[in-house]
């Protein structure tokens, strides 16, 4: 039993991509029943295939993209994955963070992907990231196997995040500090409003309903009701 315990939670470690979205994502649909590098390397396609040829070459068989991972038809699936997005990213092996708009010779501090709000959480939640720029080649060609470990990223992310290293090397969903938490999503921006207070369930290891549709505000509202009921931190009234 221990052995099960053991190997079978080894054979099916996945890896999980973090990215900013862009036009022509492939949805479950999309993909269902096909063969991924049989299709079209335009857009979407062309990133998910450069993923999972990354994914490959780290030795993984398994892997796990937001766009095609989840029936968005299905409202009962969306309600769960967002409660769940956090513990994806947790329990990854391996979080691969693709930044299109970051040259081979950049600096990943000027990448959109610092300014969206689900994507705070996929930089809290995973132990182990490692960043890719637009070629798909590995960030300033560093051979540390993650990232977060590597005094010289973790200070740009830093300075890009105005999170503390320590934080983002050992983060912890929960109600500690919750007014720095939000300060941090503070300058984050999403597609659909309501999601920016979505987006930072995970980050307070909260369990709430998503209502699409409400407000903003009213999603937000939300979300400060519970972590003051839970915390009595009235300061996150002031963030």
């Amino acid at each position: 039993m221990e052995l099960i315990h053991t190997e079978v939670p080894r054979h099916f470690q996945y890896v999980t991509l973090s990215h900013r979205w862009g036009a022509g994502e492939p949805s479950l649909r999309d993909i269902e029943g096909r063969k991924i590098y049989n299709m079209s390397a335009l857009g979407g396609l062309g990133k998910l295939q450069g993923f999972l040829a990354v994914a490959c070459g780290w030795g993984y068989s398994w892997a796990w993209s937001d766009t095609c991972c989840i029936d968005k038809h299905s409202s009962a699936e969306v309600q769960e994955t967002i409660g769940s997005m956090f513990a994806w990213y947790r329990q990854s092996a391996l979080t691969i963070v693709y930044l299109f708009d970051v040259p081979d010779t950049g600096s990943i501090g000027s990448s959109e992907w610092f300014r969206r709000g689900w994507t705070l959480q996929e930089l809290l939640a995973p132990r182990t990231v490692l960043f890719y720029t637009r070629n798909w080649s590995l960030y300033k060609n560093l051979t540390s196997a993650n990232h977060k470990e590597d005094a010289a990223v973790l200070a740009e992310l830093a300075r890009a995040t105005g999170i503390a290293p320590w934080s983002l090397h050992y983060f912890s969903p929960g109600m500690d500090n919750a007014r720095s938490r939000l300060q941090w999503a503070s300058s984050r921006l999403t597609t659909r409003p309501e999601d920016i207070a979505y987006s930072l369930f995970g980050i307070f290891n909260l369990h709430l309903p998503v209502l699409y549709g409400e407000s903003a505000e009213h999603a937000l509202g939300r979300l400060l009701t519970e972590i003051v009921s839970q915390s009595g931190d009235i300061s996150v009234l002031d963030w």
